[in-house]
């Protein structure tokens, strides 16, 4: 087990005497996460500790970087669901805690296990670092709500229950704003229903520092795709002209983005696949862009985007 990256005082074993023990209630974030003294220390840490690991956030009012940490990590501490506690400790009220395990910086944050501490980390740790650090001293903990709503409107999307898609996303978007998958995979399931003007606009609100994001990049190249298939013809008059021509490339290209659209991915790769074996450079190689772009709608691990992957490859290194 990994230990605190803090110098621990010799006066650790003399913490300040405190009230007698009370056992912690698991009945809600109130309970998960609360604000201590060096009176209470001991009943809200060292002895709450002895049911679930506690992390001690170690902060001040002065502390830039602690405001940073404080949204996230009560966040990772809500989402683990009764798996670790937090309790946070002003040192400017209650610095004797702080000087006993020999913190010199904040904000710090050190975890309690059977009353000792364990582990610990300096500074404002993104997301993913602090669910790490609970998972390593607490075990896994899940996913969290928002998370577990995402699957389900992902398995919604995928059979073809849009309404149910949309209103899983949209509960996801509504518990974490800030959510990127949730916002487009919104926009996905406004996309298949067909109301492309909503999905723009849900897009348009992602900040242009995270557009590039997989999610809203897939989003918005699906947003593209469907606003590009409005604009073709007919499939079965797009097949005739090819049965009467297999080399009118324009109108493979357009079944194939019709496809795609319809939910046919493999047979529209096979169409661009056909182009590229034929003609390369048809269109200052349209069909092979196509291909990117589809791959991209539809994510680097859909079977589709391997399928096409595997196809291409085998035509440009043949």
């Amino acid at each position: 087990m990994s230990q605190p990256t803090f110098s621990f005082g010799s006066n650790y074993g003399q913490m300040p005497a405190a009230a007698p023990a009370v056992a912690p209630a698991a009945s809600g974030n109130a309970d998960l996460i609360k604000d201590t003294t060096t009176k209470d220390f001991t009943r809200d840490v060292l002895d709450a500790s002895r049911q679930v690991p506690v992390l001690v956030d170690f902060w001040a009012e002065w502390c830039g970087p602690c405001k940073q940490l404080t949204p996230v990590i009560e966040k990772a501490v809500k989402n683990a669901k009764g798996k670790v506690r937090l309790v946070k400790m002003n040192i400017d009220h209650h610095p004797e805690i702080a000087g006993q395990l020999g913190i010199r910086s904040i904000p710090a944050v050190i975890a309690f296990k059977a009353g000792q501490p364990i582990d610990g980390f300096m500074g404002a740790l993104p997301e993913g670092q602090i669910n790490q650090f609970i998972e390593r001293v607490a075990g896994p903990v899940g996913p969290s709500d928002a998370e577990a709503l995402i699957a389900e409107a992902e398995a919604a999307l995928a059979a073809n229950d849009l309404q149910g898609a949309v209103d899983r996303f949209a509960a996801a978007a509504e518990m974490e704003p800030h959510n990127l998958k949730a916002i487009g995979g919104l926009a996905r399931a406004y996309i298949l229903a067909g109301a492309l003007d909503e999905a723009e606009a849900f897009l348009a609100s992602v900040p242009a520092a995270k557009q590039s994001d997989p999610s809203i990049a897939a989003a918005r190249a699906q947003l593209e795709l469907a606003r590009q298939t409005a604009e073709l013809g007919d499939a079965v008059e797009l097949e005739a002209r090819i049965t009467r021509d297999p080399a009118d490339h324009a109108a493979r290209f357009d079944l194939a983005v019709l496809l795609a659209a319809k939910g046919h991915k493999n047979e529209a790769v096979d169409q661009l696949v056909e182009i590229v074996r034929k003609d390369r450079p048809w269109n200052d190689e349209a069909a092979r862009k196509q291909l990117v772009t589809f791959f991209e709608a539809w994510g680097p691990k859909d079977p589709s985007t391997l399928y096409g992957r595997r196809r291409l490859s085998s035509v440009l290194f043949a």
